[in-house]
């Protein structure tokens, strides 16, 4: 970043634990990827290759995805406190997310709290990984009206999956949008990311949710750029809610740089496309 404009921030990359992961997560995750593993490995453990990758993307920030999915993903809730410490090799480059896994939380408040005092930045709530719908607690799961409410007090922004996964044992049926129709309007205060815009399946219910509540914004990560104005084709009229994410270095995602490229070649406005990439991230996001 040089002088007053704020450079590109991605809000999705998968900076985990790895080797935590479930063997046959795992083992989705290394497919074609067989010829560098070892270097992703190798980033998850030191931020300075991702810093490095960073840099030669023109990259300045990007958010470290990280949520609780013992029983799918192998991610307990030590996943917050890796990602807090990976972010200490650069506070305002690296955002570190964490979560609370309200089928497993006893205490929903105070681990949103300690949350706040590791330095996390977002929370992330993955519905087909965490087995519920992100409405769950319409439905008796009481922890997690409890994490979203305290969330909102707290001002901590609550990214959601939306949309499938591809990986062994995920419930792709938890992944509509709609499900956040409650919980905006539930929790009004609340800034909600809706991470993946619902693809493959669902992107106009995403697109009626974005249209209906001005508390939740749009997360591009995992749609394949080419592919996002095909998605959602009145893009222009939420664009004051978008923000970029490559959902990088997960299946499909090849590339921090050529992503970016791709969607700067898109058909649209560039005031809108640096609003996307640099200007609504940073409003969201400030440094600290």
């Amino acid at each position: 970043m040089s002088g007053d404009q704020p450079g590109v921030t991605d809000l999705h990359v998968h900076i985990q634990p790895w080797r935590d992961l479930n063997p046959d997560v795992a083992s989705q995750m290394r497919r074609g990827k067989e010829d560098h593993w070892e270097w992703l490995l190798e980033m998850m453990d030191d931020p300075q290759v991702l810093l490095e990758v960073l840099d030669r993307s023109d990259i300045w920030r990007v958010g470290l995805v990280n949520y609780p999915s013992p029983d799918l993903m192998g991610f307990d809730d030590d996943t917050n406190r890796f990602a807090a410490r990976y972010a200490e090799a650069a506070p305002e480059r690296l955002m570190p997310y964490g979560g609370v896994h309200p089928r497993f939380t006893t205490d929903p408040e105070g681990q949103v709290e300690e949350l706040l005092q590791l330095g996390i930045r977002c929370l992330k709530i993955h519905p087909p990984h965490q087995l519920f719908p992100a409405n769950a607690y319409t439905q008796g799961l009481e922890a997690l009206g409890r994490i979203y409410r305290r969330c909102e007090e707290r001002g901590l922004p609550v990214m959601v999956h939306t949309g499938t996964s591809i990986f062994p044992g995920a419930r792709c049926k938890y992944g509509r949008p709609m499900e956040l129709d409650d919980v905006a309007l539930d929790f009004p205060d609340l800034t909600i990311l809706m991470a993946h815009g619902g693809r493959p399946l669902w992107m106009d219910e995403a697109f009626f949710i974005l249209r209906r509540h001005r508390n939740v914004h749009l997360e591009l990560s995992g749609i394949p750029p080419a592919k996002i104005l095909d998605y959602f084709p009145r893009l222009q009229e939420v664009g004051d809610r978008v923000v970029w994410g490559t959902d990088w270095p997960s299946p499909g995602v090849k590339d921090l740089r050529q992503n970016l490229d791709r969607f700067l070649a898109l058909d649209l406005p560039d005031e809108l496309k640096q609003r996307i990439t640099r200007h609504t991230p940073l409003s969201l996001f400030p440094v600290r």
